[in-house]
């Protein structure tokens, strides 16, 4: 299994990022993705996940209504749409697999990860 996350960069408060994740090797319909951050100096964080059922995106609070999560399944690539960017919002962004029996919000629980995304928002 490998993660490939991408489209980090440098961008202005209030402007957009579109991060993808594209995954190979998930050969059947139990797995769920997910996003996380990591700010320096900071735990890694939950931003965005998958429910079990799939079709259900739960968010953290201070990115709902902001980000978006999306696939498209014909390339089994995830994309998190990044809106209205923050400074708080700087940090390594990283794509994550579980299980969809697994809790979303619980890192312990993703199997794979990607190699992580710099996002940073300039004030």
């Amino acid at each position: 299994v490998q993660l490939q996350a991408s489209g980090g960069g440098l961008v202005q408060s209030g402007g957009s990022l579109r991060l993808s994740c594209a995954a190979s090797g998930l050969t059947d319909d139990t797995w769920r993705m997910g996003w996380f951050r990591q700010a320096p100096g900071k735990e890694r964080e939950f931003v965005a996940a998958q429910g079990w059922g799939g079709d259900i995106i739960f968010y953290e609070d201070s990115v709902r209504g902001r980000f978006t999560i999306d696939r498209d399944a014909a390339e089994n690539t995830v994309y998190l749409q990044m809106n209205s960017l923050k400074p708080e919002d700087t940090a390594v962004y990283y794509c994550a697999a579980r299980r969809a029996t697994s809790g979303y919000r619980n890192y312990g629980a993703y199997e794979y990860w990607g190699q992580g995304t710099q996002v940073t928002v300039s004030s």
